[in-house]
């Protein structure tokens, strides 16, 4: 009985043993890793001036992917030419989202206008989308108003939808690369929406 005793222990101490080497084979995969983190860390110290000029570049490669490239998109103006978003980069660009009914929206029309009529001959192309009305009635609003400024028709508000527009007035400002550089819901006054065009150069 003994002997049999033994044995059973001599056995499990083998199993014990054999796992234990198996294990620390597995385990062998994590120096590797160190090692390969060194030699990268080398690599880099190695570079001298060339590292912090890669460095500086990577965080200019994070700014640029921190920016939203505002959505897309095609819709026709009162004469019926179509507009495309992506067609003015290289320009600024004033977004705003409105209606007629809308209070706040015919408050700041008047500003808008002011800003157009100062702006017009610049880089800074104001679009105003006008959100699912029909064309007689902007049109008469428009011309009541003695507003001059681009109005694009977003009849079936596909275009606010794409911009997840809580409510209007919306406003965007999108740089000469097509990002969004800032935005602004509700009204504003000429002052900011001035300082927001400003903050595009």
């Amino acid at each position: 009985m003994k002997k049999i005793i033994i044995a059973s222990s001599v056995l499990i101490l083998l199993f014990a043993a054999a796992y234990f080497v198996v294990s620390n084979k597995d385990f062998d995969l994590l120096p590797n890793n160190t090692n390969t983190n060194n030699k990268t860390s080398n690599n880099q110290s190695s570079q001298g001036d060339g590292s912090n000029k890669e460095e500086k570049s990577n965080n200019d490669n994070k700014s640029d992917s921190s920016k939203i490239l505002a959505p897309d998109f095609g819709l026709t103006d009162l004469e019926g030419n179509k507009v495309t978003l992506s067609q003015l980069r290289g320009k600024k660009v004033f977004l705003n989202f409105w209606a007629s009914w809308c209070p706040p929206c015919r408050e700041e029309m008047p500003d808008i206008e002011k800003l157009y009529q100062e702006t017009k001959d610049s880089d800074l192309i104001i679009l105003a989308v006008n959100l699912g009305e029909d064309k007689n009635t902007v049109s008469s609003f428009l011309k009541d108003n003695n507003f001059n400024f681009t109005v694009l028709m977003d009849s079936h508000e596909q275009v606010s939808r794409g911009y997840v527009i809580p409510s209007i007035p919306s406003s965007y400002f999108i740089d000469k690369g097509g990002y969004i550089s800032s935005s602004e819901i509700g009204y504003m006054t000429y002052d900011e929406m001035k300082a927001h065009v400003e903050a595009l150069d």
